[in-house]
């Protein structure tokens, strides 16, 4: 029998849904899964029928982040080969962040470490109840490196300050307060949660959708110059004058769903 670190399926409505497939090892990553997922990304965001992707984990745990085996090779890594390394695990992470397709992570049981990273690049984090966080890396003497852009963009500077030195654990709760999780329902829930919002999704324009995501990606953080100003104006002149926009539009002034949400 072929071993896959994980499974992608698509389904009716256009949602891939990618497992981590190691649940042995709480799904903890190593450089076969590493390259298999920045792989999965770049071919899902190029996928035509692809309306959103949920990322999820079989067994107990989300991601325990890395796999023990895999940090031992690394510490007999030298230097250079220990830049490449980390540069494959930033490579997936950043595949994940820019999928031009809406992103949910579906999180239950333990996500440490780098599984903290794939919540915090999904567009919408649902997490159970019962799960638990923890940014653990400086316990065996190291740092969160590769996930700090996303991880801080998501729970900001001040709680990066306080949750990457401590690497205490913390509940879906905290998640949610800090900003790393969007929603947290029980357990037995949590499959409903999301699909509530893949329906939400599905009613929305795929292209604007698209576009939304890289909006956040080129406004935040940003001061509002004249710069900013001209490249929004000249986003929603585009928006407004695509196909996508011109029959959104006309849905809704002939009160009629648009092309892409029909059969809701």
């Amino acid at each position: 029998m072929t071993y896959h670190p994980f499974t992608t399926t698509l389904d009716d409505a256009g949602t891939a849904w990618v497992t981590l497939n190691r649940p042995d090892v709480h799904n903890a990553f190593d450089d076969v899964l590493i390259g298999g997922l920045a792989a999965e990304f770049m071919a899902l965001n190029d996928r035509p029928g692809v309306r959103a992707v949920v990322l999820r984990a079989a067994g107990k745990s989300f991601s325990a982040g890395g796999d023990l085996d895999w940090m031992r090779r690394m510490a007999d890594y030298s230097f250079d080969e220990n830049v490449m390394d980390a540069n494959a695990l930033a490579g997936m992470m950043q595949a994940l962040n820019t999928l031009s397709k809406p992103t949910i992570a579906m999180v239950q049981g333990a996500a440490f470490g780098g599984g903290v990273g794939l919540v915090a690049c999904c567009d919408i984090a649902v997490a159970a109840e019962d799960a638990v966080f923890c940014l653990s890396e400086v316990k065996l003497g190291l740092v969160p490196a590769t996930i700090a852009p996303y991880v801080i963009s998501a729970i900001g500077p001040r709680q990066a300050r306080r949750y990457f030195q401590t690497a205490e654990r913390f509940d879906a709760a905290t998640a949610k307060r800090i900003g790393l999780v969007h929603e947290v329902v029980p357990a037995g829930e949590l499959r409903g949660a999301v699909d509530h919002f893949l329906g939400v999704l599905r009613g929305n324009g795929p292209g604007a959708m698209a576009a939304s995501k890289d909006l956040v990606f080129a406004v935040a953080g940003r001061p509002v110059t004249e710069e900013v100003l001209a490249d929004t104006a000249e986003r929603i002149a585009a928006a407004r004058a695509s196909a996508e926009g011109r029959e959104g539009t006309s849905a809704f002034l002939q009160k009629r769903k648009p092309s892409w949400a029909q059969g809701r």
